[in-house]
């Protein structure tokens, strides 16, 4: 990889801000403006994989169609001596770093959550989902101005879908992936919806509502449990936050907002948010599960992942005999 003060063209590199799947992003100067930038390039062995440098050039295709304040900007490409990307440098904190410090306040997590919801609009308006948000990829900038980053798993609603062999953490984050990914489908902007409320949830309580002693359980406890009520956790969160809460982490998409600026309305107009949509959601769902119901269907999941490796070791024994 590049070193500090390598010249890309008219780019000089300054340090290596960050690492990920895809490269290496670099704060860098344009010498030709003197503005400082971010300059994505991929690890060489990615350049040698067709599919994985199809996934590159389609970040920075998808960068180059999003221009909204509260995205991170890729520039046009220009002539370039080799394959990299230059964004727009952020300056601010991960809202990760800022959930490590604990829950937010109500108020403070809502105005987030509502500049998140005005960039997922606009991405989505352009048929692009992100497939990938959570407190990682999301910057804090002054007067908690957002930035959504990292669209290296993000598509096109309309592109031809590129399949990977074998599990890859591309295909999103245990903590944040909705359930219709989890079975595999290819998921729409509900999908970001459902990122979007888990990140909310956290945000409101210090701690996301899923969690197992493996990522595959954490997947699949949103397949088979409701989230924990936020007010238990947070007794600041008022009903009808929780009820937006419990819209967004609708584990059908057809009962979740279909779009982020329903998601926003709600956020904007929480006294409108009334008592009898829940019940009506609640019904709609067939009613909340009992806590006895919840725990015996945690237990019953844990224990089919516990014989899935049993399974695998007695389907080999009985090819070895053969």
């Amino acid at each position: 990889m590049p070193e500090s003060g390598t010249i890309l063209d008219h780019y000089r590199l300054e340090t290596a801000a960050a690492h990920s799947g895809m490269g290496v992003l670099y704060r860098a100067t344009d010498l030709n403006t003197g503005r400082t930038v971010a300059v994505k390039v991929p690890h060489p062995e990615m350049e040698a994989d067709p599919v994985l440098l199809d996934r590159f050039k389609r970040e920075q295709e998808i960068g180059q169609l999003l221009d909204h304040p509260g995205i991170v900007k890729t520039f046009n490409s220009e002539q370039r001596s080799r394959l990299y990307m230059v964004l727009e440098w952020v300056d601010g904190r991960l809202l990760r770093a800022l959930l490590n410090e604990g829950r937010l306040p109500p108020e403070r997590a809502v105005a987030i959550a509502i500049e998140l919801c005005e960039a997922l609009d606009a991405m989505h308006k352009h048929g692009v989902v992100h497939r990938d948000l959570k407190p990682e990829n999301v910057m804090i900038g002054d007067g908690d101005r957002v930035k959504i980053i990292d669209f290296g798993i993000a598509m096109k609603e309309d592109a031809r879908r590129i399949t990977y062999a074998g599990v890859t953490p591309m295909l999103g984050t245990p903590d944040y992936i909705a359930p219709e990914q989890v079975q595999g489908k290819r998921g729409d902007q509900r999908s970001d919806v459902y990122a979007l409320g888990i990140m909310l949830y956290e945000m409101l309580t210090g701690r996301v509502p899923f969690s197992g002693p493996n990522p595959l359980a954490v997947m699949n406890d949103r397949l088979v449990i409701d989230p924990p009520p936020a007010r238990e956790l947070n007794p600041e969160i008022s009903p009808e936050l929780e009820e937006i809460l419990r819209r967004a982490l609708e584990r059908e998409p057809r009962h979740r907002y279909s779009t982020a600026a329903e998601m926003q309305w709600d956020l904007e107009h929480q006294d409108q948010v009334g008592a009898e949509e829940g019940s009506a959601n609640a019904r709609r769902r067939g009613g909340k599960r009992s806590l006895r119901e919840r725990i015996s269907g945690r237990m019953l999941l844990y224990a089919c992942l516990a014989l899935v490796p049993l399974a695998i070791f007695g389907l080999m024994l009985v090819l070895a005999r053969r």
